[in-house]
């Protein structure tokens, strides 16, 4: 291993005295690519946080020894130096991918202004050429139309593209060292392997090391040196990638390795005269867009998201569906949800979206979503009992405050959150949990009003592999109890190999194959699909 780039020692982080980071003693070598795993909650975030002092309200002790390039080696302590020394290191020598895009990019501001204030600021390139290289940057990432991209605000891009205008933002200076908080959990599987490319090559070409955060063990196999494995603030385990894989010798290792999700739903088959809880013939998204020149004063072209979409979900069935970040898949949920106008023939329960809201009010009781992002789905002002019973203010405003806590206490107990384990747990706020435990309440807060389909939108992405087994495996409960069906998007395709009965696979807006699960899956006959599950094994 080459000379030290990092080493930490006895690193402690605590919050109200109460401490969640226990004496971390490790290492990460110039050009070396180092994976921190564990649980949500285990502490890694924090522990890449702590480094560069950006965990508010935290105790932080212990030393950091951040090391100058060869010869001198000359050594900081990024836990002691002055606030001042260590704001020039950040974005500088030392980087950061932050897990969600959607809270750390500025919604004010377009992505390509957000890179290039990086490389004004920390290069001191001139404007015109700041904006030039920000687009360059888009492009190394993958990103389409990287030009048109770099004008869009954040809110204007798929969780994907997000997250890989967030790695431009980070590699922007060339950092030595990258801390990369779950950088591909909005990536579908595709770019996965675009993204570790980039990131490889980077890190050859610069002598760039890498210090990975992150719950995919794939991903893990592929890219990292050496593996740390941490639980409940401890370091368990560490060596090389090939040893703790082939032979894990702490408990904790092994299960996190054999966290693959299982297969546990019913294969009941569909009754031919029943009727479907959604149905969509010929369903069309278009977005209008400007045109260059004059003719943009006159008329507006249009960007057509999703194309002639059809699709039958049967009651207490899954339908999945599977694409690249971009392809529409998300904005064919928004569709099904009433959210987005869209032509086409689209049912809800034997009914169609209204322009009218008393109308859409009873269907918005049979169709309800769990969000990608749990953390900026649940509103951070309010409480637990809040979150989760505002739709009985809606739908069952004939409750009384003591029937609706009732109400929500069922739901919680329902999704494995319980005043026991979790005391005072109606009165605590979403930023209190971990982020398999708020995904539990979104699906809490979605289940209260009895719905019949739940829309989940990637409900899996930003979790561990762990906590992500233990919610579908929570999800296929509550669909063999209460008979629910979902319209299940994501772009996991062991996820779909696990839940979903029915399958169709998007690409550019369109639907390039479709059918049962494992004819798709086992035999795909369309060249996409043939690349979607080769980049999944």
């Amino acid at each position: 291993m080459s000379h030290a780039l990092l080493d930490v020692k006895n690193l402690r982080v605590a919050f109200g005295g109460k401490e969640v980071v226990h004496g971390l003693d490790f290492q990460v070598a110039a050009g070396e690519k180092v994976a921190l795993v564990g649980e949500s909650g285990s502490g890694k975030t924090v522990t890449a946080l702590s480094l560069l002092r950006l965990v508010q309200n935290a105790d932080i002790s212990g030393v950091a020894s951040f090391f100058e390039p060869r010869p001198s080696l000359n050594v900081r302590d990024l836990l002691s130096i002055q606030e001042r020394e260590l704001r020039g290191i950040r974005g500088r020598d030392i980087a950061m991918i932050f897990q969600e895009p959607m809270t750390a990019l500025n919604p004010l501001f377009t992505v390509g202004e957000q890179i290039a204030e990086v490389l004004e600021l920390k290069l001191g390139l001139a404007r015109a050429q700041a904006v030039a290289q920000a687009v360059q940057l888009l492009a190394d990432t993958g990103i389409p139309e990287p030009e048109r991209r770099a004008k869009s605000f954040p809110h204007q891009l798929s969780g994907g593209q997000r997250q890989r205008a967030m790695i431009a933002m980070a590699l922007a200076c060339q950092p030595r060292l990258l801390l990369a908080d779950e950088p591909t959990t909005a990536l579908d599987v595709t770019l996965r392997g675009q993204i570790l490319d980039l990131l490889t090559g980077l890190q050859q070409k610069n002598g760039m090391a890498v210090l990975l955060i992150t719950h995919d063990l794939n991903l893990v196999r592929r890219f990292a040196d050496r593996v740390i494995v941490m639980e409940n603030g401890h370091i368990v385990e560490q060596g090389r990638v090939a040893e703790v894989f082939a032979n894990p010798q702490h408990s904790y290792t092994r299960r996190l390795i054999d966290s693959k999700p299982v297969r546990d739903v019913q294969e009941a088959p569909v009754v031919a005269d029943a009727a479907p809880v959604m149905q969509a013939r010929g369903l069309r998204v278009g977005y209008p867009t400007p045109l260059p020149g004059l003719r943009g004063w006159f008329r507006r072209g249009e960007f057509v998201a999703v194309h002639d979409a059809a699709f039958t979900i049967a009651s207490g069935r899954t339908l999945g569906v599977i694409g690249e970040s971009g392809s529409g898949k998300s904005t064919l949920a928004l569709a099904t949800l009433g959210l987005l106008p869209f032509t086409g023939d689209l049912r809800v329960d034997g009914q169609a979206w209204s322009r009218e809201p008393a109308h859409n009010k009873a269907l918005r009781r049979v169709v309800q979503v769990v969000f990608q992002d749990p953390f900026s789905s649940l509103s951070p002002r309010l409480t637990v009992e809040e979150i989760v019973g505002e739709g009985l203010f809606v739908h069952a405003p004939e409750l009384s405050k003591a029937e609706r806590r009732q109400r929500v206490l069922r739901a919680l107990e329902e999704v494995g959150l319980g005043e026991a384990q979790y005391p005072g747990l109606l009165q605590r706020y979403p930023h209190e949990f971990s982020g398999g435990q708020r995904q539990r309440l979104a699906i809490a807060r979605a289940l209260i009003v009895e719905p019949r389909l739940l829309v989940l939108d990637e409900p899996t992405s930003a979790l561990d592999v762990t906590i992500q087994k233990q919610v579908l495996q929570l999800l296929q409960r509550l669909q063999r109890e209460r008979g629910l069906s979902y319209l299940l998007i994501t772009h996991d395709v062991d996820v779909i190999r696990a839940m979903a009965h029915e399958v169709i696979v998007m690409k550019d807006g369109l639907i390039v194959e479709s059918g049962d699960v494992s004819a798709v899956l086992d035999a795909p006959s369309h060249p996409y699909t043939c690349t979607l599950v080769r980049s999944a094994a």
